[in-house]
């Protein structure tokens, strides 16, 4: 099934700001670029630099946890390595997140943009080596079917803005739930390839508003309720690299009969 990337984006800090890129090259076996790189950590999480596991969204700041996360607004330069970052009534900061001093600056400033919210003292790290902070372990980046979005703002009669999914890729010329209709199946993105992984699985975090930080539509619920599932995109794994930029072909191939296709 063909489509069009009709919009590219990163994640350079867990839970924070999605950035929208003209294009991007993929590496055979890696992360999406610069996404993902650091993770505010909300008092102890156990992850250790020298050993990186995939832990728990749960013990960061992110949306399924905190919803004021969403009201900060950063932006990454993959250049310098500095994080500007603004939150209504306080001075905004920039840091170096390359250094120690400058995580420690940027920890401190969002402690006092999330007050009450946080559980502990905030913490940032860094992602040693390839290790980043997905969602899932197996998934190394993520795509979501604007049509299947459609569908589901149709159904539930709410217009879903689809950065609540805060996927890497949205494309636009397949079926609605078409993706999930694919086991391990082929995707073209540009020059590149890749093999689907999985459905991705919601959480409360699409319950949050990208631009309020409210939680105004139970988007896990509508989708159970309205489908039979909680699904809404797919991870995928890179096996031949190359450029994506926008407009480019989005080619998707069956491999295996998904056991649980929309509305199942």
């Amino acid at each position: 099934m063909d489509g069009t990337v009709q919009s590219i984006w990163r994640h350079p800090v867990k839970g924070f700001t999605p950035e929208s890129l003209p294009g991007v090259g993929l590496e055979a076996g890696a992360c999406f670029p610069f996404d993902r790189m650091y993770a505010v950590e909300d008092g102890p999480s156990g992850f250790n630099p020298q050993a990186p596991e995939h832990i728990s969204k749960q013990r960061f700041t992110v949306l399924a946890k905190i919803a004021e996360v969403a009201k900060v607004r950063t932006r990454y330069d993959e250049a310098t390595g500095e994080l500007e970052a603004s939150f209504e009534g306080l001075a905004p900061i920039r840091a170096d997140l390359e250094q120690d001093e400058g995580r420690v600056a940027f920890a401190a400033w969002l402690a006092k943009a999330l007050g009450d919210e946080i559980s502990g003292p905030l913490k940032v790290l860094p992602a040693p080596g390839t290790h980043r902070f997905m969602d899932d372990e197996l998934g190394f980046i993520s795509i979501v079917n604007l049509a299947s979005v459609r569908d589901l703002s149709a159904k539930i009669g709410r217009m879903v803005d689809p950065r609540r999914f805060r996927a890497n890729f949205y494309v636009d010329g397949w079926p609605p739930w078409f993706e999930n209709e694919t086991s391990h199946g082929l995707l073209r993105l540009g020059q590149a390839e890749a093999r689907i992984v999985k459905p991705i699985v919601r959480c409360v975090a699409t319950h949050v508003d990208p631009d309020t930080g409210d939680k105004d539509i139970e988007i896990v619920r509508s989708l159970f309720e309205t489908y039979g599932h909680r699904f809404c995109g797919i991870y995928a794994n890179v096996t031949i690299g190359g450029a994506v930029t926008l407009g480019d072909g989005a080619s998707l191939e069956v491999a295996h009969p998904s056991v649980r296709a929309a509305g199942e």
